[in-house]
């Protein structure tokens, strides 16, 4: 795969956090951070943070002396994070997730939205998300179930294919909505050392004020567009173009909705 840290570099994050934030990531990010709300202090580490979407959630419902550190692999993702607003307590750290940067039984918490699917590594980073735990305190994290439990990114993959049938970029089905696999996942954890581990199934509505930002938020704000580039970079207009038509003939104008499903782990050292 491509470096990561490339992925999400030059006008990506802006379009990620403007486009794809609010229609995938916010409503899980809310469940996600609600999850952590009973500590009041010590520390907690966020990884794959990207714009920081979860992070800024957790700055307002965290108390002040809770130490809240956000990391990521790409600076160009954690340098637009930390120009948002009510981020001022936040401790940004640019980190590898299977090779962090931080002493053992550091935190009393590490969670991660959606990014685990792109470790090089699960059991490397399971096992560093252990190292990094207190005893007794929990990983939490999020993956997406598989692409057909996700309509929007269902719909843009199967129109970005057929734009390039010989060569359909698969970013998004093998590897975003390509790690649901939950009992392989539960054992990835065991291998790594946690012990009680749960999961829950959790759906939302996507909710996007058009088929074309979010044909945007896809093609020019996300990995995809890298697959869309490496083949044809001048079609990255006709595929945005693409997505948009194929979206809103399954969805119609106006603000438009659909079903997600993701899968919420808690693993704990």
């Amino acid at each position: 795969m491509e470096d990561l840290a490339s992925l999400y570099s030059g006008s990506v994050p802006a379009l990620y956090d403007r486009y794809r934030g609010p229609v995938f990531f916010e409503p899980y990010a809310r469940d996600l951070a609600k999850r952590l709300q009973h500590i009041a202090r010590g520390s907690v580490l966020e990884i794959a943070a990207g714009t920081g979407i979860v992070t800024r959630i957790l700055a307002g419902l965290l108390p002040r002396e809770v130490t809240l550190i956000a990391s990521d692999i790409s600076p160009s993702m954690l340098d637009f994070a930390a120009r948002q607003s009510s981020v001022d307590r936040v401790i940004w750290q640019q980190a590898d997730a299977t090779a962090l940067p931080f002493a053992d039984a550091a935190f009393d918490a590490v969670l991660c939205q959606f990014g685990v699917m792109f470790f090089q590594d699960k059991v490397a980073g399971y096992r560093e998300a252990f190292r990094v735990l207190k005893p007794g305190s929990q990983f939490i994290f999020s993956v997406w179930d598989r692409i057909e439990q996700n309509e929007f990114c269902c719909v843009v993959n199967d129109a970005i294919g057929r734009l390039f049938p010989d060569d359909p970029p698969a970013l998004m089905p093998r590897t975003a909505y390509g790690y649901y696999e939950t009992d392989l996942i539960a054992e990835e954890l065991r291998t790594a050392g946690f012990g009680a581990i749960s999961m829950e199934v959790v759906e939302r509505l996507s909710h996007a004020s058009s088929a074309r930002d979010l044909a945007i938020g896809f093609c020019q704000g996300s990995p995809l567009r890298s697959e869309i580039e490496s083949r044809a970079a001048a079609r990255l207009g006709e595929a945005t173009d693409a997505a948009a038509q194929a979206l809103l003939a399954r969805f119609g104008t106006g603000p438009i909705v659909g079903k997600m499903r993701a899968h919420v782990f808690s693993a704990t050292r």
